[in-house]
């Protein structure tokens, strides 16, 4: 079975002078749930932009699930970011995560988007104005949108950003029954949360550092975005 992200000596910039990542060397494994951290700026972006093929590298190369980027972004599920969406545009829970299956005829778009809110537990606001919905229902919304299409590679940039604890609690409950059936990798700045729930870590600040939780709590101890030292 192919490793579910594959990179080597993978260097981008938008800058030509100066990169944003470089000389990155990553395996993950199908399965794995990953937290990905680091500074404000420090190439998390652009790093799951690579991922998705939304960019190419100048250097290196990347495998995803065996294919290069492009040809497996049909597998891959993307969850953005709340605050990117304009909650005053006027559009239902349900139509939020039929986007997620625009390919596809619109009844079975919506029986797949259904099947979705219901792994979430939100199909009973299908009908609801996504602008209504609390942080967490929406975050869990744009989860569902993510799964209309079965990824095998699902990636989040901090799902649970400003949300109480009770509704993290649930998103990390439905994150760790998702790994069943695909990898997970996470950006977020909430460490705590997460120790004990992912499998591995990674630093991104420019270069890309692999640390466990066991390393990671003693990174704390340090400083948090400095370059790794002896563990």
């Amino acid at each position: 079975m192919p490793k579910a992200i594959e990179l080597q000596g993978v260097t981008f910039g938008y800058d030509l002078r100066l990169p944003v990542v470089e000389d990155v060397d990553l395996s993950i494994a199908t399965g794995e749930f990953i937290a990905i951290f680091g500074p404000n700026g420090g190439g998390k972006t652009t790093l799951l932009k690579l991922l998705m093929g939304f960019i190419q590298p100048q250097k290196g190369s990347i495998s995803i699930l065996g294919k290069t980027p492009e040809e497996a972004r049909s597998e891959i599920g993307y969850v953005p970011q709340f605050a990117s969406f304009d909650k005053q545009f006027p559009i239902s829970a349900l139509e939020v995560v039929m986007m997620g299956a625009l390919s596809l005829p619109r009844k079975m778009a919506t029986e797949r988007a259904l099947k979705a809110l219901k792994q979430v537990n939100l199909e009973s606001l299908a009908h609801q104005p996504f602008g209504t919905l609390s942080g967490g229902q929406a975050q869990r919304v744009l989860i569902a949108r993510a799964l209309t299409t079965a990824p095998r590679l699902l990636l989040l940039d901090e799902p649970t950003a400003s949300i109480d604890m009770e509704t993290e609690r649930e998103i990390y409950t439905l994150l760790l029954e998702l790994r069943k059936k695909m990898t997970i990798l996470m950006v977020t700045h909430d460490l705590h949360s997460v120790l004990e729930r992912a499998d591995r870590f990674i630093s991104v600040q420019r270069s890309v550092h692999i640390f466990s939780s066991e390393e990671v709590c003693h990174h704390f101890v340090h400083g948090l975005y400095h370059p790794p030292r002896s563990l």
